[in-house]
């Protein structure tokens, strides 16, 4: 199981892809999130694509993905983003997709009412990504029995009742959406629906019998809408628990690795607390450039106690995959406490008031640092408990080292 420590970004994606190189993989699972998620694979001869849906182990031949009723499922993204895979090499990525018919749906009524709200906020924005997947989480809370779901896909006329509920509904709040009529949409989901494999939960069983799986996260524990620092979070839990969850129903509770990934620095996409920010560190990222919904890219030094924190929320990992060591350069610090506290404590989920109480401390806190460390992988081992497994020194599967050093990693 595969979970980010920090905000995001962190590298969950080449990790999967070099596990899913390195070993017989079966089936990624995905189990939070959705098409907001933007999981960077690189391989040697140059091909990249950044997975949002589809497992980051596609690339791979033969290597499938189940996209489990945890994930938001979005049809029109999924096969813009089989197109480009096809254009990448990988043409048979919807052959290797199966999708529980239980997720819910997220559709351009999501979408428009996701921006429309982000834009009333003005100077306030979240940070949300634009795509509509916490606007399904809510809708789906709000109206259970109601909400446009992955099985609805096979049951034109049902859908259509659903979304244009949906479309009413979101309009009569917030007025006028820019989204298409109704029956613009249908054609799409009844073409999912005829393309791509729609199980029940028993598939799951399934394959998790059939060979080794890896359970791929989205976002990060420092986003988790119970865990995260509110009101700049998410609508997904991007914990273990999910993927836990799963388990436990097939009688495997327990019984997976727990890789938490983080990057050598610790980096934040759009507003919200980054304590160790640093406009003066030289570092870029042409994966995640400046957009109109999250905003810009963030750099920061590596953030010992917001990730000992991501740690606790989790209640611990197996081993560590620490990514972007070809970064550490002399000007990258540790920050070991702040100047107002030196360990964040989780409270109960779901206490979001005392989230937020958080959120207006870190917004004060101050970064106390310490010299940059020798050997980066060590010092991070030693400073949160848990032995580094996993080092990363550029962007494809070649450029991971195992801890045991035994690995051999295909192009």
């Amino acid at each position: 199981m595969v979970v980010d420590l920090g905000y995001g970004d962190a590298g969950k994606g080449t990790v999967v892809d070099w596990l899913c190189a390195s070993r017989p993989v079966h089936t990624v699972v995905r189990f939070n999130g959705g098409a907001q998620a933007a999981h960077n694979v690189v391989l040697r001869d140059g091909r990249h694509h950044t997975f949002a849906q589809f497992g980051a182990g596609t690339f791979r031949p033969g290597v499938r993905t189940h996209l489990s009723r945890h994930v938001v499922v979005d049809p029109l993204a999924l096969a813009a983003e089989a197109d480009h895979l096809t254009a990448v090499g990988v043409p048979d990525a919807l052959d290797r997709l199966t999708v529980d018919g239980e997720a819910l749906l997220a559709t351009p009524y999501h979408r428009a009412a996701n921006r429309a709200r982000e834009i009333a906020r003005g100077a306030d924005r979240h940070g949300s990504c634009g795509l509509g997947v916490g606007e399904a989480v809510a809708y789906g809370l709000a109206h259970p029995d109601e909400a446009p779901r992955v099985a609805d896909c096979r049951r034109p006329a049902e859908l259509r009742r659903r979304l244009a509920t949906l479309r009413d509904r979101l309009t009569a709040e917030l007025g006028p959406l820019d989204a298409p009529p109704v029956e613009d949409c249908l054609p799409a989901y009844t073409g999912f629906a005829a393309r791509v494999a729609i199980v029940d939960r028993s598939h799951l069983a399934r394959v998790l019998r059939a060979g080794t799986c890896v359970f791929e996260g989205a976002q990060g524990v420092l986003l988790d809408e119970w865990h995260g620092f509110h009101p700049y979070t998410t609508w997904s839990t991007t914990t273990f628990a999910n993927a836990e969850a799963l388990l436990a129903e097939v009688g495997l509770a327990g019984t997976a690795q727990r890789l938490g990934v983080l990057r050598v620095t610790t980096t934040r996409h759009g507003p919200g607390p980054l304590v160790t920010e640093d406009s003066t560190l030289p570092y870029t990222d042409p994966r995640n450039p400046t957009n109109p919904w999250q905003g810009r890219f963030r750099f920061g030094h590596f953030d010992a106690v917001a990730h000992r924190y991501a740690l606790d929320v989790v209640g611990g990992v197996d081993g560590l995959a620490l990514t972007h060591l070809d970064l550490a350069g002399p000007e990258l610090r540790i920050c070991r406490r702040y100047d107002i506290l030196d360990r964040l404590v989780p409270g109960p989920a779901g206490d979001l008031d005392r989230q937020a109480a958080l959120t207006a401390r870190l917004l004060r806190a101050r970064p106390v640092y310490d010299d940059p460390p020798a050997d980066w992988p060590t010092t991070v081992a030693r400073e949160l408990g848990v032995p580094v497994v996993l080092t990363s020194h550029g962007p494809t599967a070649a450029d991971k080292v195992s801890a045991d050093r035994r690995t051999a990693v295909p192009a």
